[in-house]
């Protein structure tokens, strides 16, 4: 049986050979900033990302995904979970496991379309009821290695033991990276 799970994620490894590209990213809204970075994130085969997202009233959460780009026709889907640390103000810090997944729409050479969302129930997690986070957007490359987002991010910690929910983000955002 290992050797049969490792000559599968030996094959992974190989969808992901082609060249992928290491990006860093900034986002700002309202209440809230999201630092984040990726590898592979636009190309197909396995992706690795991650993120610190702060809200200064409600706490901020730390994440760690491991996803898979399958191409769709004019489409990128991405299966995956990330592993991610939270600390709600509201609430005890504790870790969740969320599983989801996202699609990306590119248009042309420069505009794409994307929205993604991940998920963390009670057994999953500690500190929390739940984990949830959506995102949705439009990215505009200016020139490589240059890009402009902008959209909406919902990122809620649900709360566990009579602590209030702690929602890190919700609202627009604009942002900008950079990919190598």
């Amino acid at each position: 049986m290992k050797k049969v799970a490792l000559l599968g994620l030996g094959g992974l490894m190989f969808v992901s050979a082609a060249a992928n590209a290491i990006s860093i990213s900034g986002q700002a809204g309202e209440d809230y900033t999201n630092l984040g970075f990726g590898f592979g994130t636009e190309t197909s085969g396995l992706a690795l990302s991650g993120n610190w997202t702060n809200n200064d009233d409600e706490g901020d959460i730390a994440s760690l995904g491991l996803g898979l780009n399958i191409p769709l026709g004019p489409f990128l889907a991405t299966v995956g979970g990330k592993g991610i640390y939270t600390n709600p103000k509201a609430g005890d810090e504790g870790y969740a496991a969320a599983v989801g997944g996202g699609l990306q729409w590119k248009i042309g050479d420069s505009f794409a379309l994307f929205g993604e969302y991940y998920y963390s129930p009670d057994s999953l997690s500690s500190g929390i009821d739940s984990y949830e986070e959506a995102n949705a957007g439009a990215r505009w490359t200016i020139m490589r290695p240059i890009t402009l987002e902008a959209g909406y991010r919902y990122l809620n910690l649900s709360g566990k033991d009579g602590d209030r929910d702690s929602a890190i983000a919700d609202g627009p955002y604009v942002g900008v990276s950079a990919g190598f």
